[in-house]
């Protein structure tokens, strides 16, 4: 049993595959800022969705897979992008993070309720942690998520569209990197050698 668990594990990844990962992440996002700003949003929802879907399939070229994260946001790009665009209606667009966020944070919290760690098969790929580690890093994005639906819900309801989209590049993505520095000192003092991951721990 123990080889399996190693196997399943991978070494983090390194800095050029992170910042691919990144550009293409947020690539899409970049598209959406810039085609709102000088065509208004429709025209950004569609270009959005247009690089999503091409950031997707370049993902899947190169690794033959697509991380879960940027699957799931991807599909609801599309799909709230879809309903935007059928309807006219900028509301499905502004929504679609509060969904998400909300989704991906109820979803982390609710495993952990059953002690399950479940932010573990969607990113054990870049790093190894015991299961105490799996346990408080999931809490913590668990929390990350829900507090970013609740920024989107105050930034749309009292903002312009125009700032809305700013700052969901020039706000929530630099507030994403710095909450993601700050868990770095808790993945260092939980991280194992692949050979020291015990049976069990998932």
């Amino acid at each position: 049993m123990t080889e399996p668990k190693t196997t399943q594990q991978q070494a983090p990844v390194g800095a050029g595959a992170g910042l691919t990962r990144l550009a293409l992440e947020a690539g899409p996002l970049v598209v959406f800022f810039v085609l709102n700003a000088r065509f208004g949003l429709m025209y950004g929802t569609a270009g959005w969705m247009a690089a999503t879907a091409i950031a997707l399939t370049v993902s899947w070229l190169r690794e033959r897979r697509v991380p879960i994260l940027p699957l799931v946001s991807g599909v609801f790009v599309l799909g709230f992008g879809g309903l935007a665009l059928a309807f006219d209606d900028e509301l499905f667009i502004k929504i679609k993070p509060t969904v998400v966020n909300t989704l991906f944070g109820v979803i982390l919290l609710a495993g952990l309720a059953f002690g399950r760690p479940l932010l573990k098969p969607l990113v054990g790929w870049a790093f190894l942690l015991d299961h105490a580690g799996w346990l408080k890093i999931t809490r913590n994005w668990g929390l990350f998520f829900l507090l970013l639906a609740i920024i989107n819900e105050v930034v749309w309801r009292n903002y312009s569209t125009d700032f809305w989209v700013g700052f969901k590049l020039f706000g929530i993505m630099p507030l994403t990197l710095v909450f993601s520095m700050s868990q770095v000192p808790l993945i260092q003092r939980h991280s194992v050698a692949a050979g020291d991951i015990a049976d069990g721990q998932d």
